[in-house]
């Protein structure tokens, strides 16, 4: 549903702030059960590159069938990430990881197919990179389990909450630094008091996580130019700018 949809793209918008990426350079990131590469979109309209890996063909056809820009790699995880050291700026995951806990078959043993994955992730990624995994854990167990593997594996770092307080918009972000154990990032909605983040909840998240970072509000004129001119950067084909560029059309009845 589109609800879906949108709460994804939330997510992935903000896994890939918490990523802290260098903005003067395109970076190349995996994006652990990507899915129909909804989280993949949003990378690619920050102007970065990106490999998606999924256990499921059923979604890689659909992200295909929306030719998405990233490369796909159908796959199970838990064998492992099959690339080659310090290929990546950083890894995003949204939605998927918890499901490494669970055991599908009888051979499978959950904290081992969690360490191979966080280990070999650990060595796909270059120094100092970071992975951001959002989560949906089902109790406290798995959280620790999930964690204790990432620590096993040689990540520092931690579990990021956001909007802890809420009952519907309480978000986890595993927040795994390689090489360097930088500060954990805050999050959201925990500075402040009851009264603001009854406020905080009323107001469009989306448009409030873009201007706080100086960035143009979406499918703005601004925005549409911007995005454009990465296309052009990037040596794809776009159509010139003229004044009619991101212009609002007239309501038909």
């Amino acid at each position: 549903s589109s609800r879906v949809v949108e709460i994804q793209s939330q997510m992935s918008e903000r896994a890939v702030e918490l990523l802290g990426l260098p903005e003067d350079r395109p970076c190349l990131l995996l994006d652990v059960g990507c899915g129909s590469g909804l989280s993949g979109d949003y990378i690619s309209e920050e102007g970065h590159y990106w490999i998606g890996m999924d256990i499921s063909p059923a979604m890689l056809d659909v992200a295909v069938e929306r030719e998405v820009e990233g490369d796909l790699l159908l796959a199970d995880v838990g064998h492992g990430i099959p690339f080659r050291p310090g290929m990546f700026d950083g890894c995003i995951s949204i939605s998927a990881v918890q499901w490494l806990c669970n055991a599908d078959k009888k051979s499978h043993s959950p904290p081992k197919r969690l360490y191979r994955f966080f280990s070999t992730l650990y060595t796909a990624l270059a120094r100092g990179a970071r992975a951001v995994l959002q989560l949906y854990p089902e109790n406290s167990e798995q959280l620790e389990l999930i964690t204790a593997q990432a620590m096993r594996a040689g990540f520092t770092g931690g579990m990021v909450v956001d909007y802890p307080n809420s009952a519907k918009a309480k978000k986890f972000f595993l927040c795994l630094f390689v090489g360097t154990s930088g500060t954990l990032p805050k999050g959201l909605g925990t500075e402040c008091a009851s009264e603001e983040l009854h406020q905080a909840k009323f107001t469009n998240e989306r448009t409030r996580f873009r201007n706080v970072k100086g960035k143009s509000v979406k499918k703005s004129r601004d925005w549409i130019l911007e995005k454009k001119e990465r296309r052009r950067r990037q040596g794809k084909e776009v159509r010139a700018d003229t004044k009619y560029t991101g212009r609002k059309r007239r309501p038909r009845f």
